[in-house]
């Protein structure tokens, strides 16, 4: 039984195969009929409000010939006391894979130790895999145009600069994934707000090296970088952090000023949703080096390969 919970829970061949059907997937699209999840019915479970993710997801099955099976956490008994583990074996029964977007991520693998199949992290507050898979493949088409069994080498070596909250989930994914990946992460924030011990430990199990870079110096991240990114600096969950956030993330918003420093090749992208004139200026946003719609968009095409992935190797 295989599980995506974390990035390196696909190893670097099997990263390079996803990526290659998920370009399949994508070129096909409204030409072919895909059958990798015929017959299957797979479960979303949403304990967290979502537009991208929701929808990507719910296509995505549906597009695999699949039954997406919507659960509104709210609406299971989960909420009034049962346990993940009592759902997790109820809901093997009836399922033939889950996509959790939750909190905690030990939810997840609580989950995918007492069910009996395939799960997938649709986000948690640790990390954000499908995102980073998502990223990685949108500038993975631009460094190996028309060769998408290169995307995955095209990205060792490639610079990365994100900006903000460095101890996110989507930071943390960005540390995790570019170890695995061998690009250069380099990140910048206020004191503080750089990786915690969590992703650090998840690396020595992982048997990776450290290799990313933490500053508290914009600049001097952003300087050369292929890829600049950046994220909402209040998270789900941390509105009364706000006004704190606010005032010290500001030093780290992406602008053109801070754009110029970068290649003047580099890309700038966000997992959105944005807020212009918070993390991200709104000139940044409409420039040409922007690719944030077509992140969007690929959400679904490397989802989908990530679900025929995991469908093929269920068992």
């Amino acid at each position: 039984m295989r599980h995506f919970l974390k990035e390196t829970d696909l190893s670097a061949a099997e990263i390079s195969a996803v990526f290659a059907q998920a370009a399949a997937l994508k070129a096909a699209r409204g030409r072919a009929t895909a059958s990798d999840l015929a017959r299957q019915s797979w479960g979303l479970m949403f304990f967290k409000k979502s537009t991208r993710t929701r929808v990507s997801f719910q296509v995505g099955v549906h597009e695999l010939g699949g039954l997406p099976v919507m659960l509104n956490a709210d609406d299971l008994q989960l909420s009034r006391g049962e346990t993940v583990a009592d759902t997790a074996k109820v809901l093997s029964r009836y399922l033939h894979g889950m996509v959790i977007r939750c909190h905690e991520h030990a939810l997840l693998e609580e989950f995918a130790r007492c069910g009996t199949m395939p799960v997938v992290n649709a986000l948690s507050d640790f990390l954000h895999p499908c995102q980073f898979m998502t990223d990685m493949f949108t500038l993975a088409e631009r460094y190996a145009p028309g060769r998408p069994e290169q995307y995955a080498a095209s990205l060792k070596g490639r610079k990365i600069a994100f900006l903000g909250d460095t101890a996110c989930n989507m930071a943390n994914s960005f540390v995790l994934g570019g170890a695995a990946l061998g690009a250069e992460i380099a990140l910048a924030g206020p004191a503080g707000y750089e990786p915690g011990a969590e992703v650090r430990a998840q690396l020595k199990a992982d048997g990776l090296k450290e290799t990313f870079t933490f500053t508290t110096d914009a600049a001097a991240a952003v300087k050369g970088a292929d890829m600049v990114y950046t994220d909402v600096w209040v998270s789900m969950g941390m509105e009364a952090e706000k006004a704190e956030r606010l005032k010290l993330m500001q030093p780290y918003q992406v602008n053109a000023k801070l754009m110029a420093l970068a290649k003047p090749s580099a890309y700038f992208m966000h997992c959105l949703p944005a807020h212009p004139g918070e993390e991200v200026s709104a000139d940044v946003l409409a420039s040409p080096q922007s690719i944030i719609f077509d992140q969007a968009e690929n959400r679904l095409h490397v989802q989908k390969a990530i679900l025929a992935h995991l469908a093929a190797h269920r068992g």
